[in-house]
């Protein structure tokens, strides 16, 4: 019966989930760091944030993950196992968001800014009280998407043999080779993992958006 190994799934389980949640904070700041980055009036501002979401966009999260990992310490930085899968997943995840971020404040309607203007608000004013309330509605649904696949991202942090899920499945099927009865586990487990997160994203969705329309 496959009851018998799910205690081996216990740690990896804590793991990707830690890896989740430190990955997703760290994620959401890069993401309104770069996103506000790339309408900032400052060019040198917009081509440093460009240059950040073009590079971990236009990258497979593998190698990213590699090259922290493995690469960094030839140039004497040498990360622990944990610290490399968060900073890989963040730096990844905060690329994406940060285009999420970037499009819906500016799909916010500019009647909205000119009337704020014309309120004489500032500029953070305007930010703070008009633009990022409409803006953060219609950024929930998306940034929802990106933390289950920031979640199943963390599979691959098996590669440098940190022990999530997907690692101690591995371990565990060329021990007692039963793929079925393991790696259906993995997927019930990862299925668990990830209904919060949607449930969550969902509830505070709905609460941003009482009264809205």
């Amino acid at each position: 019966m496959w009851f018998d190994i799910l205690p081996s799934f216990w740690e990896g389980t804590k793991i990707t989930i830690e890896l989740t949640l430190f990955s997703a904070v760290i994620a959401f700041f890069l993401a309104f760091a770069a996103g506000f980055g790339r309408l900032s009036k400052f060019r040198a501002v917009r081509l440093l944030s460009a240059t950040y979401v073009e590079i971990f966009r236009g990258t497979s999260l593998f190698v990213q993950l590699f090259w922290i990992y493995f690469a960094l310490p030839l140039f004497g930085i040498m990360l622990p196992k944990m610290v490399a899968g968060v900073l890989a997943l963040s730096l990844n995840a905060g690329a994406y968001g940060s285009e999420i971020v970037r499009s819906t404040i500016i799909s916010v309607p500019k009647g909205q800014t000119e009337a704020a203007i014309a309120l004489n608000m500032t500029p953070w004013q305007r930010t703070r009280l008009v633009i990022l309330p409409q803006a953060l509605v219609m950024m929930l649904p998306p940034f929802g998407n990106l933390i289950i696949e920031l979640l199943k991202g963390t599979a691959l942090v098996s590669l440098i043999t940190l022990s999530d899920l997907t690692f101690v499945a591995t371990v565990l099927n060329s021990s007692i080779m039963r793929p079925t009865e393991i790696f259906s586990v993995l997927l019930i487990i990862y299925f668990v993992i990830s209904l919060p997160f949607t449930r969550g994203i969902r509830w505070i969705e709905h609460r941003l958006s009482a009264g809205r329309y």
